[in-house]
Order: structure tokens, then C-alpha cells, then sequence
């Protein structure tokens, strides 16, 4: 009983299954299908803990009006050794549930027993998945759009690992093509504008000051080594050099961030192993490319895509298309994942529908592949969208933000929204010490916590069998609300895994930390009868391990003092 609510719903099922069944053998109702029976959590408390709306989805086959078809199934029901404890009809004709306090008994006590496990669900059965995010590109520092992504999808990968699944985290690195070679022009530039030698950034290539820290760090330890050189060698050696420095400040600025990589994958070895090559050959075998102006272009047509698109240009040289196809291909065939997740910018809409025509050209279902685009981040401070640092008056970074709100207050606020809302992110908010902070609002919800358990621990109460422990006394509202979204936690991770939705896990635990600060406004745990403050004990050691765990999905710190 992994998930006692999924468990509720199965039941559910089955009584109104079993009662439909039993109406159309007694000739009550005329229907030749049973539909899918849909279960849903009312909005209003009054209406239910959950309900369904089969009769009227049945009334145009049964002809009979959907209330009288409610009432007909409810007649019919068994609800013997269920969690169920009285039905209604209401309205039109919804079936609305009531469940047994002894629900909410059984939620605490497998909260008690699964501790640091509860939530996990297994609906992956162990499924090989990657998820690929971030994979910036190595010729420049990580922006605000790297920094969504992060967070995005390193919760992403975590809710998936919950829910079961095989998970590895890769960063693809970009290392090789048109803008690795304008980060050599743009660096040769720089260097030799170091050495008093006039040149020019090429049109398209790199202005940032990064490029010159890079130029001017080459020349520290090189120095005038590469003045004479042919053209060529001296941009190999430092686009040598500029990778390998960005990279170690990229891999250093996620650990910071909390995100470890499974996988650095680079575009380079699919050229060196000559996958790329090889991939482009496969298609042209299959009568899926053309040549035309001298280019080689693939029929993305075929596959739904809007227009064909080059694979090979008329120099010789593969596109960015070509190679991102043998790298998925790699993914699926030689590396053999069954699901490939890639979290994109939205910019990257376009690039979608060829990739998976790709893939089905290569034969590959292209169902197994989910592109998640995410929309664009603006940072807000004193109400104004700030675009450069204060720091260095350059674009703003990952690092700066860990430097300006730290890892956990981006992390959570990047988690808010879904993938494809824009983010306003306010700094301002993002650094308050207060409960207007949402990130703040959770970690003092398990502070505090923290404290109570102390305070109790302090004064010799402690729960040596939660079977002695009478938890039929917790009979309040909000502690009744409070048990219920707990025993919603598996119910979030299932769902969240299968929309690609970790954002839902941030609401979850913002839900969890209100309803308990509501709890506790209104009642005391510490110092009623023995009983009662044992049962109440019980709820907030409940409380405390699934805001732990939630937060723990989003490696967001859970504090146990502030």
C-alpha cells in the first residue's frame, strides 16, 4: 500500500463497477459499455473527499436522466471492507464519496513506516530514462534560462526516480561545429588585441567579457607563444584551452547549484567515432534526403515538419541537425534508454517535430522521445527588470543569482510554474527573511516542527508504537485536511512523473507548510491531555517527513532551526 489514495480510488472503481454491472443485469439500466470511470477531488469540502461524474457521461446511452441513473448505481452498491464510509448524490447527478476516519489513521501510520520512503511509488518499474537539460553552450557563462533549466530538470529527474524509474542525467556538450569556430575567432581576436596586434571580432562571433578574461588568462601562461603561429594552430590551442576552462567553471557553478550529471556527453565524439557520419549515410540509404544547391538536405516533410532542412552544407560540413540526430540516435540505440526527455528553451520549439521525424526515419516510435520547452525567466528588483549584474555590470548569471538569493530560494521559485509560464523572478522576495517568501514560508514549517519535536523530546514524550498511539482523537478540521494532503504525497509524485510536471511538487509542499501553519495557529500540541498531544505528536513527525521529503526532490535544504 504504497499509496493509500490510489489504493481509496481502486476501491471506488470497483464498487461502482461491480454496481453498473449488477444494475444492467437486473435490466435498471440499458447500456452496452461501461465507460471509464473518472475520479475526481471535489473543490468544496461539502461535496466529498472524492466523486465521480459516470452517470452522465452514461445518460445519452442509458436515455434516462443522469440523477436517476446516480441513484440507481448507489442503490446497487457494496461498500463492505472499504475505506468508504457514506455516498450522495448531488446536483445533476455527481456520486460523491465520504471516506472512514480510519483513512486518515492508516495515512499517518504508513507515513510512520515508509519515513525518508514515503511518496515513492513504482510506476516506472525500473524503465532506463535520460533526461538531458541545461547543455549550455561552452563558449560563454550560464544565464538565467540555463538556470530555469537546471532546476527544471534536475527536479524533473528526481520526481521520475521516485516514481521508479531508471534515471540518468546527462549534459550534452555542444563542442564542435559553427559556434565552437567563432569562439576560436573571437578568442584569436581578443589574444592578439592583448599582444598590440590589431584585429576584429568576426561579425557573428562572441563580444562578451568573458572572451577577453579567457584571452588575457592564455596570454598569462602562454604568452606571446601563439603570435606567430599559423591561424589555425593558435585558435586550436585556444579553443583547447577556452573549453576546458568554461567547462570546469560550468560543472562548478551546477555542483554549486546542487545539480550532478550522470553523463557529460560531447557533440565532438560523434564526429571522432564517426556516428555522425554514419547516421546521415542510414538516411540517405532510406530515400530520405536529396541534394539541392550543392547541400544535402533531409525530407523532414515526410514526418510532419513544416519544411525540409539541410543536413549537410554545400562546404561539406554536417549541420547542428545532423549531428543532434546521431546523438539521439545514440541515445536510443546505442546506449539503449527507453524514454529520452530533453528540457529545451522555448526557442527551440522548431527544432522539435525534425527530431522526431528523425527519429522516425531511423525507425526509432518518436513517442520515446518528450521535448520539454521552457518559456523565458525575467528578473525583477525594486519592481524594475534588471538585465545586468551589479557585481561585474555584465548579463546576470547562474552564479550571480546563487551569490544574490542561494541555491535554495532559485531552486524553488524556478519550480513555481509550470515549464511553459514565463517567470517574474522578484530578488526582492527571493531574499525576504518572512512568510511572504514562499521557499521561507516551507523551510519554517519544518523548523518549527523541529523545535516542537525538541520541546517534547525535552520533557520525556516520545512514541515507542504508534499502534498505541490513539490517532482516532485527532478529530479537527484542519487536522483532518492536514492528514488528507499527506496522503496525497504518492498521488502528486505519479502524477507530476507522468505530465512532466515537477512544479507540482513545489505547490504540494506549499499547500502541506499552509495547512500545518493553520493547524498550529489553532491548536497546541505540548501541553494537552497525554492522548491527544501523543496523536498530535504523531501528525507533525508525519508532516515533517513529507515536507523533508518533497523538499529533498526539489535539493531544497529542510532546516531545523531558523
Amino acid at each position: 500500500m504504497e499509496n493509500i489514495v490510489q489504493k481509496v480510488k481502486d476501491e471506488i472503481k470497483n464498487v461502482v463497477i461491480n454496481a453498473i454491472e449488477n444494475s444492467i443485469k437486473e435490466g435498471l439500466i440499458a447500456v452496452n459499455d461501461i465507460p471509464e470511470i473518472e475520479i475526481e477531488e471535489p473543490k468544496e469540502r461539502q461535496h466529498g473527499d472524492l466523486a465521480i461524474n459516470t452517470a452522465m457521461v452514461m445518460a445519452k446511452q442509458a436515455k434516462m436522466p443522469p440523477k436517476k441513473i446516480a441513484e440507481i448505481i448507489v442503490s446497487k452498491m457494496d461498500t463492505s471492507n472499504t475505506f468508504i464510509e457514506r455516498i450522495e448524490v448531488a446536483g445533476p447527478g455527481f456520486i460523491n464519496f465520504f471516506l472512514k476516519d480510519k483513512f486518515l489513521e492508516e495515512t499517518l501510520k504508513l507515513v510512520y513506516e515508509r519515513g525518508k520512503d514515503y511518496g515513492r511509488v513504482n510506476i516506472g518499474n525500473g524503465k532506463k530514462v535520460q533526461v538531458e537539460f541545461v547543455s549550455a553552450n561552452p563558449t560563454g557563462p550560464m544565464h538565467m534560462g540555463n538556470a530555469r533549466g537546471g532546476a527544471l530538470g534536475d527536479a524533473l529527474a528526481s520526481v521520475l526516480q521516485y516514481a521508479g524509474y531508471n534515471v540518468t542525467r546527462e549534459f550534452y556538450i555542444n563542442d564542435a561545429g559553427n559556434q565552437i569556430e567563432k569562439f576560436g575567432y573571437s578568442l584569436e581576436a581578443r589574444y592578439l588585441q592583448l599582444l598590440g596586434i590589431p584585429a576584429e571580432v568576426p561579425e557573428g562571433g562572441y563580444h562578451g567579457e568573458d572572451i577577453i578574461d579567457r584571452a588575457r588568462e592564455f596570454l598569462e601562461i602562454y604568452g606571446d607563444k601563439y603570435k606567430d603561429v599559423p591561424s589555425e594552430e593558435r585558435r586550436r590551442a585556444l579553443i583547447e584551452y577556452g573549453l576546458k576552462k568554461n567547462l570546469e567553471k560550468i560543472k562548478e557553478d551546477l555542483e554549486l547549484y546542487g545539480i550532478e550529471y550522470d553523463v557529460w556527453f560531447s557533440e565532438q565524439s560523434l564526429y571522432d567515432s564517426g556516428e555522425v557520419y554514419k547516421v546521415i549515410e542510414e538516411l540517405k540509404q532510406k530515400g530520405y534526403t536529396y541534394e539541392k544547391d550543392g547541400a544535402l538536405w533531409f525530407k523532414m516533410t515526410l514526418f510532419g515538419a513544416e519544411k525540409d532542412d539541410v543536413l549537410v552544407r554545400s562546404n561539406g560540413f554536417p549541420t547542428y541537425l545532423a549531428s543532434d540526430i546521431a546523438y539521439h540516435k545514440n541515445k536510443f540505440i546505442t546506449r539503449g534508454f527507453d524514454w529520452v526527455i530533453n528540457v529545451w528553451g522555448a526557442d527551440h520549439h522548431g527544432h522539435v517535430a525534425p527530431m522526431k521525424g528523425a527519429m522516425q526515419a531511423l525507425g526509432i516510435d518518436p513517442d520515446r522521445l518528450d521535448v520539454v520547452l521552457m518559456q523565458l525567466v525575467k528578473l525583477i528588483e525594486g519592481g524594475q527588470v534588471v538585465k545586468m549584474s551589479k557585481r561585474t555590470g555584465r548579463m546576470v548569471t547562474l552564479r550571480d543569482l546563487i551569490d544574490e538569493v542561494g541555491k535554495d530560494a532559485a531552486r524553488f521559485f524556478f519550480n513555481m510554474r509550470s515549464a511553459d509560464s514565463p517567470i517574474d523572478f522578484d530578488l526582492d522576495l527571493a531574499k525576504e527573511q518572512s512568510n511572504e517568501n514562499p521557499v521561507f514560508y516551507v523551510q519554517y514549517a519544518h523548523a518549527r516542527i523541529c523545535s516542537i519535536i525538541r520541546q517534547l523530546e525535552e520533557t520525556g514524550v516520545k512514541i515507542d508504537n504508534i499502534d498505541e498511539v490513539d490517532l482516532s482523537l485527532l478529530k479537527e478540521e484542519e487536522e483532518k485536511e492536514l492528514i488528507k494532503k499527506l496522503a496525497y504525497f504518492p498521488e502528486e509524485i505519479t502524477i507530476a512523473a507522468k505530465t512532466l510536471a515537477p512544479h507540482r511538487i513545489t505547490r504540494y509542499v506549499l499547500d502541506v507548510a499552509s495547512l500545518f501553519h493553520s493547524f498550529y495557529n489553532s491548536h497546541r500540541v505540548k501541553g494537552v491531555e497525554e492522548d491527544l498531544m501523543k496523536a498530535r505528536f504523531v501528525l507533525i513527525l508525519a508532516v515533517k517527513t513529507v515536507i523533508k521529503n518533497a523538499l529533498d526532490i526539489l535539493k531544497i535544504t529542510a532546516p531545523e532551526r531558523m
